[in-house]
């Protein structure tokens, strides 16, 4: 007797361990079954295809096969990605491509996914930066929708070079710029330091400043690259991107001041992209007073910021303080025909700063191209724009920044434009910035 009950003991443990573990297991499905699927070593599943905005294919899950154009694999490999990128759209929409859900898993077959990006466009915007490292994006700051996304360097899916992991032509390859790096933003952050001064700085009408080529501060001194001008007002100082007039401002503002606009911008958040979290940025508040605060004011110091937060803050300002989150997917369909397979990806939003200050960045930066960079590089576009040149230090050329947005209703189109190491924003970023708005609203 007592045999049998410590058989029957040993027998309800053993159930209770085998139930537990169908339950762990089942949790364990539930919460990673998109990605054991999608996993890029698992070769049991077939995958659906991704296609451009025009239905060029960039990626056959099927045949396990790219863009016939070798310039398409070269400009698209970031989003379509290889095993090499966690950031790309095969790894996260790896659930999505295969069809997978909980209840059927993958039996009712793969999903295809078309995107809102163009990949000529994509092409023109890696041939424009010319072999530099850095980032060309464009989206719809009304619905979201992105147009192009390119980081460089990239290369052939197809035939990756040999040299890959010591050639420092490829150094930052595998990472997509786009969302997954930070830099100094220099002289685009302007834009934050002028949009607290319009709220905090009551008679801001009123500013004037006397650019000399240089600003001396408790024995540091803060330079332009040569005296502006006298008697500037706020619009004259933004266009001329004076960095003695932004310091003076933000040493007045303070820092807690600028960190608290620079958050509102959402330039210190995570935005979510398809499933892909971009880098955070970064502001310290320095001291109040100090030339390390007013540098922070022009875009330096410590400050840093990601390229796609950036692109949603522009749009943010062209859209009347409303931020729309880039979105990359327009359809997903069951492979091989246009049943829609899912719903439409929604348009998230945020709110950066309030609609007058919005209209009053936007004719600032107006004032910028037709005072400053030249209306005529940008067509019959209402462009509108900041240049940004950050010092990044070590005896190397400054990054190149030109970020802005069309002022339209019909090409509601937000840009940025980072060409690393590449010099004078406003000639570097910003020749490349016109050459792909040109494409993106020809016809």
């Amino acid at each position: 007797m007592k045999r049998l009950r410590r058989r029957t003991m040993i027998a309800l443990i053993l159930a209770g361990v085998l139930a537990v573990g169908v339950l762990f297991f089942c949790f364990q499905l539930l919460r990673n079954g998109n990605d054991w699927v999608g996993f890029f070593g698992t070769r049991y599943y077939e995958s659906g295809a991704i296609y451009d905005k025009d239905g060029t294919l960039l990626y056959d899950g099927q045949t396990k096969t790219y863009a016939d154009s070798s310039a398409t694999r070269i400009a698209t490999l970031h989003l379509v990605g290889d095993e090499n990128f966690g950031t790309s759209l095969r790894s996260v929409l790896a659930s999505r491509l295969t069809g997978y859900n909980f209840v059927t898993g993958t039996s009712l077959g793969s999903h295809d996914v078309t995107l809102t990006v163009d990949a000529s466009l994509n092409e023109a915007a890696y041939s424009a930066l010319n072999g530099h490292k850095g980032v060309v994006a464009v989206y719809n700051y009304t619905t979201g929708d992105v147009l192009c996304l390119v980081s460089s360097p990239s290369y052939d899916p197809n035939n990756p070079p040999s040299d890959i992991n010591d050639n420092p032509n490829y150094e930052g390859v595998y990472l997509n710029r786009f969302f997954s790096a930070t830099y100094p933003p220099g002289s685009v952050f302007k834009l934050v330091t002028t949009a607290a001064a319009i709220n905090e700085k009551k008679d801001l009408d009123d500013f004037r400043y006397t650019c000399t080529g240089s600003l001396e501060v408790d024995g540091d001194t803060i330079t332009c690259p040569y005296a502006h001008g006298q008697d500037m007002d706020i619009n004259q100082c933004l266009a001329t991107s004076c960095n003695g007039a932004y310091a003076t401002l933000a040493m007045e503002l303070g820092g807690k001041t600028l960190g608290k606009y620079m958050e509102q911008a959402g330039l210190l958040d995570s935005l979510k992209v398809c499933d892909i979290q971009t880098a955070k940025g970064s502001f310290v508040a320095e001291p109040d007073g100090s030339a390390y605060l007013g540098w922070s004011g022009v875009g330096q110091d410590k400050d840093l910021v990601n390229p796609c937060n950036m692109l949603a803050f522009i749009g943010g300002i062209a859209n009347g303080g409303e931020a729309v989150v880039p979105k990359l997917v327009e359809k997903e369909t069951i492979s091989g025909t246009s049943i829609p397979a899912a719903f439409p990806d929604g348009t998230d939003t945020y709110k950066i700063y309030d609609a007058d200050t919005c209209q009053r960045l936007k004719e600032m930066m107006r004032n910028n191209v037709v005072s400053q960079y030249g209306q005529s590089q940008f067509g019959d576009l209402a462009v509108c724009a900041k240049s940004g040149t950050a010092e990044v230090g070590g005896g190397q050329q400054p990054h190149s920044w030109f970020a802005g947005f069309v002022d339209d209703a019909d090409n509601p189109l937000a840009f940025v434009v980072l060409v690393e190491n590449g010099g004078s924003g406003a000639q570097v970023a910003g020749s490349i910035a016109a050459k792909i708005l040109s494409l993106a609203t020809a016809g």
